[in-house]
């Protein structure tokens, strides 16, 4: 096993991976902006080092600092968590070519997964059910752009593909629409992500997001873990996940993990992946493969008993998986509530200083915080400060033990969103499960409107 692991991230998930590690005897290395100077896993690392100003440019994305990190600290491996650098193929190869493991993917698979229109090419491939749309690019030719438009059937939706977090993308309903709206998102494709192709795809009405979340080595053993509904966002950002997914049949869960997995052993993934989908009308659409852990990872733990963080390190260490499909078990219920320092229903950023901070505990609570009374929440970079998360023996359970741990949360000196989960929690269309991904929005909508 790895004896030190350089963690090239900040936040919730610095300290989760920290956490993994020490389990395993690992030391580690934080790396941290002169703005998160203060923070907890930056304390509790074996190791700490500076890579730069606040500023997400010059530190948590700057590669050479974080490369210089650990030559001198005698680092092995580097983790990459999520965001910032974890699904940057130039980053893992400069890791390996600098003789680091990359915890993670090889360089060509995040390439070929990153890159949407060869991403959907490999699933029809490995026999994964796409959007219906375009077969890649679209072309030049307006007449044939046209065409297609008409085959798929309004409305369509447009999307670049080296999009990803929402952007890059806008719906067209009407034919007269199409040729303006394709280069516009071509337009803003190439200024947004240096790659102006673009692709076309139904627009699905009111479709669920439902992921499956993956395990793969090195050896050619690949296993599925499940689903989980992220179908509670806001402009495309996830605001509450679940495992397993309400309302969702179990033979058909099985049978599409089973197609992930399979995928998997046909590109030679490695490592922790989510497969992520739309799902209408009891049919799964793929839209893209996240090379990385997830911020939602804690409610698949919680259903499995599965140290996803930890299997990472395992299979970056060159283990074989250590279960088979038949080895995963999936009991109970778990939600996870992602607490933003941020107003609740205007969704402004609320950087500052925690003057009160206080968790929830009891039976299946799980928190996931960086956060602790006097800690300063920077203005530069995400403003999620945690992750509450119930686990139940049933959805019921799980809800009625996250209400109650929301309502002895206190976090004091900033706003967050803890009043919106708790009118979600109340809300009766998310009592009863299967919402799709525009519920929440349009319930947003609504009370400001009725406001």
């Amino acid at each position: 096993m790895f004896e030190k692991i350089l963690i090239a991230n900040r936040g919730e998930i610095a300290l989760r991976i920290q956490r993994a590690c020490r389990e395993l005897g690992i030391k580690t290395v934080a790396v941290y902006s002169e703005a998160d100077r203060d923070a907890k896993y930056v304390k509790l690392a074996d190791e700490s080092v500076c890579i730069g100003p606040p500023q997400s440019a010059h530190s948590y994305l700057h590669v050479p600092a974080i490369i210089s990190a650990a030559e001198v600290t005698d680092a092995e491996a580097i983790h990459p968590g999520y965001g910032f650098l974890s699904e940057n193929a130039d980053f893992a190869e400069r890791v390996e070519n600098s003789g680091f493991v990359f915890i993670g993917p090889r360089p060509e698979t995040i390439r070929l997964m990153g890159d949407k229109v060869c991403a959907k090419d490999a699933m029809k491939q490995s026999g994964v059910p796409c959007v219906p749309g375009s077969d890649g690019a679209l072309p030049e030719d307006e007449a044939e752009i046209l065409r297609m438009g008409r085959e798929t059937g309004y409305p369509v939706i447009i999307k670049a593909s080296g999009g990803g977090g929402g952007r890059g993308m806008r719906v067209v309903h009407t034919e007269a629409a199409l040729l303006a709206a394709v280069a516009m998102t071509k337009s803003e494709a190439q200024t947004a992500f240096g790659n102006p192709m673009v692709y076309m795809e139904k627009y699905l009405e009111n479709p669920r997001h439902i992921e499956i979340q993956v395990l793969a080595d090195e050896h050619g053993n690949a296993i599925y873990l499940g689903e989980r509904d992220c179908s509670m966002q806001r402009r495309h950002q996830k605001i509450l996940e679940e495992a397993p997914a309400p309302l969702l049949d179990t033979k058909l869960r099985d049978k599409i993990g089973e197609a992930c997995a399979a995928a998997c052993r046909r590109i030679g993934y490695r490592g922790a992946g989510t497969f992520e989908f739309l799902y209408e009308s009891d049919q799964f659409f793929f839209i893209e493969m996240n090379t990385r852990v997830q911020v939602e990872h804690p409610v698949t733990e919680l259903i499995t008993g599965v140290d996803i963080v930890q299997e990472q390190i395992r299979i970056a260490n060159g283990e074989k998986l250590r279960y088979k499909q038949k080895d995963i078990r999936f009991t109970g219920h778990a939600i996870e509530c992602r607490i933003n320092a941020e107003d609740p229903y205007t969704f402004v950023p609320s950087p500052g200083r925690i003057t009160v901070y206080h968790v929830p505990g009891g039976p299946g609570i799980r928190v996931d915080s960086h956060a602790y009374q006097n800690y300063v929440v920077p203005q530069y970079y995400d403003s999620m400060i945690g992750k509450l998360i119930a686990y139940g023996t049933t959805r019921e359970q799980a809800i009625a033990r996250l209400k109650t741990a929301l309502s002895e949360m206190v976090v004091e000196g900033i706003k967050t969103n803890i009043p919106l989960h708790g009118d979600l929690l109340r809300d009766a269309a998310f009592l009863q499960g299967g919402s799709s991904i525009h519920y929440l929005e349009q319930k947003l909508a609504a009370q400001k409107k009725a406001s």
